[in-house]
Formats: structure tokens, C-alpha cells, sequence
């Protein structure tokens, strides 16, 4: 059973589940910083709490999108593989008697569509050396590379295929 099937009265639940989840994070979060028991900063925590509840609702709502917390590690895993990879190339390139290297920028189409999970996709990518994401044109991310004879569109699509399995909703892939 998936997140967005089932009874609406189990979507419901769920639903107000990590509404709850999400206040009880924030007034963990001010119990940690609280200055004292006075009434007075009981009355500011539970104001400073329904206020983030509010905004954290408003700006990611609970049906944006999660992680597959189990395959977090193996992606992180790689992430940390091809910063090493990627980093000796640049450094390589760089120190080398010759520059090689052609700047340039790419447009790469995605499966993800706006919003989180592309977001979270240009911002993973952004971290490895030698390309980062610096817009959007035609509903495409570009990019602005090191070197754009090497395929860096291919690489990005593996990237792209790796980060869906790790995303559990907000995007277009099956």
C-alpha cells in the first residue's frame, strides 16, 4: 500500500500523525532551549511552536515527500565515492602540465518535475566537483561543468535514477 492509497480515514491519520510528529519535534526543540518555567516563557514557547508548526505546513506540507531512510546510507556511500572520484579528476586537471579542460554549460532534461525532488536532485549534484547547477531554462536544469566533452548529461541521469530510489514521493518516476 502506497502513502497516497487506502481509506481517506487512514490518509487522514496518518496525516495528522506527522502533523503531530512535526509539532512535537519543534516543542522538543524549545523544551531544550527553555529559559525557565515562568509562565510568561511557557506562553512564548507554546506561541514560537504553533508559529514554526504553522510555517514548517505551509512551506514542506507532510504529502511533499519523504526519503527511504534504508537506502539513505548507500547513497550516501556513493555521494562520498564520486566526491573523492570526482575531486582527484579536478585536482588532476588542474595540476597537469596541460589544462584540459571545457567549460561550458548544458541543459539536462529530468524526469523530476519543479519542486522538491528537483531541487533536492540540483543541490545533490551541485556537491560533486566539477558541475553545478546554476538555473533553469525550458523546464531543464542547467549546468555549468568543467569539462562538457566528457558525458556529463549520462552521468547525471544515473545520478538522477540513483536519487529516485532514495525519494519516496514528489516526483514523476514510477
Amino acid at each position: 500500500m502506497t502513502r497516497d492509497s487506502g481509506p481517506p480515514a487512514l490518509r487522514r491519520s496518518v496525516r495528522l500523525l506527522r502533523v503531530l510528529l512535526r509539532t512535537a519535534i519543534f516543542a522538543a526543540i524549545w523544551l531544550l532551549m527553555l529559559p525557565s518555567l515562568k509562565t510568561g516563557d511557557l506562553a512564548t514557547g507554546a506561541i514560537a511552536v504553533a508559529a514554526a508548526s504553522w510555517a514548517s505546513l505551509r512551506l514542506r506540507p507532510p504529502e511533499a515527500g519523504a526519503l527511504r531512510l534504508g537506502l539513505l546510507p548507500g547513497l550516501a556511500l556513493h555521494f562520498i565515492g564520486e566526491s573523492v572520484r570526482a575531486g582527484v579528476d579536478v585536482a588532476r586537471r588542474a595540476l597537469g602540465a596541460r589544462v584540459r579542460v571545457r567549460p561550458g554549460f548544458i541543459e539536462c532534461p529530468l524526469d523530476f518535475p519543479p519542486g522538491l525532488a528537483r531541487n533536492r536532485f540540483a543541490s545533490f549534484t551541485s556537491l560533486l566537483p566539477g558541475t553545478v547547477a546554476c538555473g533553469d531554462r525550458n523546464g531543464e536544469l542547467v549546468y555549468h561543468c568543467l569539462d562538457v566533452a566528457e558525458p556529463v548529461l549520462e552521468q547525471l541521469w544515473a545520478e538522477e535514477k540513483r536519487l529516485a530510489l532514495v525519494l519516496v514521493a514528489g516526483r514523476s518516476h514510477g
